[in-house]
């Protein structure tokens, strides 16, 4: 690689498509020799965090006089593209750089090169691999750091030590290396995706110490897990995950509803920190309506438990949101609050007198006629009746050959089995499972919109 720019950016915070760059260095070697420099503050046009300010020296005055990103991007735009990037945690400098371009209607785009992954190759059995820890290291000044521009001759020096240290045959090579797997997360040992399978499943990503951090499923693991380090540019969120990732691991399953069930289940098992959804329920609550019933009642979810689901309407997560939904439905279909046990009093209700009412609390319609209308309006929200008389094994069969029996009772999944044997159907069926709304509602898209694709055997 005869030209080399050692980049390094100061920014607002560390969210590539909302926050903003404050200070672009830049030096160009050329042949392992200095021939330029591009060094510039940069005028975020967002205010800068008091934190950041304290750890960079950049405030609001600093960068007051200094030019807008705009202003800079056909100038920077010519200097960067003419050599390869290096940067420590590149992907960090060059997600920044990519959304402040596009911002300013121009396309970006140039090979990198990052430090922090060359010295996990360099040196697997250190620990530390930030920017101060190797200058500490191999005992290299460190000059004016979290400073862009001494962050960059930071970087020339480490460069510079490491080749003649290693030697630039080894550098060489190892740079190869990593453009081939240029779009791995930084922590990540490229050897833990060789395995990856094109095939449905579900896979966990892990930071430090195997702290879980996300669980994802897919019909095609290998695509779905690349997207990650792909697209992270995108997404705050998405770039956050990324830098974090140390680890992967998944497990095959047969088809796209093993690996529903199956996320769902470890999400709520291992609470990872970036799943916002399918996160362990707490007590769930229905609206109960048996016949010769007044009105419906609330009652606890683990009712499904008992295997009761054709008189509940609705699962809810608090009993606010169940009276709420209840009204809402109440307001649309002119159904009487009172009647619906919504409010007491006598006479006619308040919504009657907002014309939101058809009477039956004042006698202008029977309270048959009211029932009729109500059960009618709930009928969305009826928890769907279980067709089966027990328990009922789902069978997927994948065309490489992987088969699996999803074991579930009334809506409850109780587990995976390769092969419907007395001892695997003992093994699944002893565990004690509460009803999952999660789970409910995975089972009851298939059932509806996709039993064609299941081998569906009843076991009871």
């Amino acid at each position: 690689m005869s030209t080399l720019i050692f980049l390094d950016l100061e920014t607002t915070g560390t969210r590539t498509t909302r926050d903003r760059i404050t200070e672009i260095a830049a030096i160009k070697v050329v042949d392992g020799q200095e021939v330029d420099r591009f060094v510039t503050l940069v005028d975020p046009g967002v205010p800068i965090p008091d934190h950041i300010s304290r750890l960079t020296g950049i405030d609001a005055s600093t960068v007051a006089e200094a030019p807008c990103f705009e202003a800079l991007a056909d100038t920077l735009s010519t200097w960067l593209e003419s050599g390869c990037l290096v940067a420590h945690n590149a992907r960090f400098d060059y997600g920044f750089l990519r959304n402040a371009f596009e911002r300013a209607g121009r396309r970006f785009s140039a090979p990198t090169l990052c430090t922090l992954k060359l010295s996990r190759r360099l040196d697997p059995h250190e620990r530390h691999h930030n920017l101060d820890a190797l200058l500490r290291r191999h005992g290299i000044e460190g000059g004016s750091r979290h400073r862009a521009e001494g962050d960059a001759r930071a970087m020339l020096a480490l460069w510079r030590h490491w080749l003649a240290e290693h030697g630039s045959e080894r550098i060489d090579a190892l740079c190869s290396a990593q453009h081939r797997q240029a779009s791995l997360p930084t922590h990540l040992d490229p050897g833990a995706l060789q395995a990856l399978p094109s095939r449905p499943g579900v896979y966990l990503f892990y930071g430090h110490n195997r702290l879980p951090l996300y669980v994802g499923k897919s019909v095609d693991l290998r695509a779905r897990v690349l997207s990650h380090f792909n697209n992270d540019r995108h997404r705050d969120r998405e770039m956050r995950l990324v830098q974090q990732i140390q680890d992967i691991d998944w497990q095959e399953t047969a088809g796209d509803l093993g690996a529903q069930l199956l996320e769902a289940r470890l999400i709520k098992t291992l609470m990872p920190i970036m799943n916002r959804q399918l996160r362990r329920q707490g007590r769930l609550v229905s609206w109960q309506w048996p016949a010769g019933q007044r009105s419906p009642s609330l009652v606890s979810g683990e009712v499904l438990n008992s295997h009761d689901s054709t008189t509940l309407y609705g699962l809810f997560r608090h009993p606010r949101e169940a009276r709420l939904a209840l009204k809402q439905i109440a307001e649309n279909h002119a159904l009487c609050p009172r009647r619906l046990g919504l409010e007491t009093g006598k006479g006619a209700c308040f919504a009657h007198q907002l014309g939101r009412c058809a009477g039956a609390c004042c006698g202008k319609e029977s309270p048959a006629e009211h029932d009729e209308r109500a059960r009618e309006a709930l009928e969305k929200l009826r928890i769907q009746h279980w067709p089966w008389r027990g328990r009922v094994a789902f069978g997927e069969h994948h065309p490489e050959g992987m088969q699996q029996w999803h074991l579930v009772d009334h809506w409850c999944y109780l587990g995976s089995v390769n092969e419907l044997s007395d001892a695997s159907l003992a093994a699944v069926t002893q565990q004690a499972v509460r009803f999952d709304v999660d789970t409910y509602k995975i089972l009851g898209r298939f059932v509806n919109r996709h039993s064609e694709r299941l081998d569906i055997r009843p076991l009871d």
